[in-house]
């Protein structure tokens, strides 16, 4: 079996190109960002206990035609920036020395369905996978935080991971939502750079953690009508003024 060449990260300005001498891919600047920026996003996940074993996958856009993913099989607290690889749209590898993520189809469905997207983020945090498990999706208006940054957060039907099932699962979901719960497995967040999307991932544990909080206190009080037609309108100010 012929391998993969071996990688290194350099500042060469030109492109991606096998070294005839070493057998070595240079890596343009952008992708070599773009590999630390997965690295230290994956390592943050494991941190926050979002990632354990080898779970949880992350990926961003290096342009119109070619992702790059986080590999299979991993510790995202282990991962090197040189273990990242580059898959084509149809998740076909095009460089790297691992396989790429068995979800990997669950992020290209998200950038079919959404061309603003740069960045995708699959994560199993607890008390969000426990309401995911429980098929109560994160949909009380009970936060004016989350109402401002996310909206509701639904729940999308159970799919077998690692199948064409997951992408056809979120697809009812992806134009309107960033933020997805998936029952008896995690959660997909995504935005316009990996910041973006790891900040929706904490933003909707922690609303987990807030909803698990009022149930057990015995009497949430869900916000009315006009609080929430003045949060919407509110959260459409806020978003027009982050794109400036």
């Amino acid at each position: 079996m012929t391998s993969q060449p071996a990688i290194t990260l350099t500042e060469s300005p030109s492109p991606i190109r096998p070294a005839a001498a070493a057998n070595v891919i240079t890596i343009e600047r952008p992708d070599r960002e773009l590999r630390r920026q997965l690295t230290r996003f994956s390592r943050w996940m494991y941190r926050l206990g979002f990632a354990p074993g080898t779970s949880g996958n992350l990926s961003a856009r290096l342009d119109s035609d070619r992702i790059l993913a986080t590999p299979t099989g991993c510790s995202k607290y282990l991962l090197r920036p040189s273990d990242m690889v580059v898959v084509d749209l149809n998740g076909k590898l095009l460089t790297g020395t691992r396989n790429v993520t068995s979800e990997i189809g669950m992020h290209l469905a998200v950038y079919e369905a959404r061309p603003d997207v740069q960045a995708v983020v699959h994560a199993h945090p607890p008390i969000a996978t426990a309401f995911a498990s429980c098929g109560m999706a994160l949909d009380m208006p009970l936060c004016a935080e989350l109402l401002m940054t996310l909206g509701a957060i639904p729940l999308a039907p159970y799919a077998t991971t690692g199948t064409p099932e997951v992408g056809a699962s979120l697809r009812p979901y992806l134009r309107d939502h960033d933020a997805i719960l998936m029952a008896n497995h995690g959660l997909v967040t995504y935005g316009k750079d990996l910041l973006d999307a790891f900040m929706k991932l904490e933003t909707t544990e922690h609303f987990a953690q807030v909803c698990l909080a009022a149930h057990e206190l015995g009497s949430p009080r869900l916000l009315g009508e006009d609080a929430i037609r003045k949060l919407q309108q509110a959260r459409m100010r806020y978003r027009s003024n982050c794109r400036i």
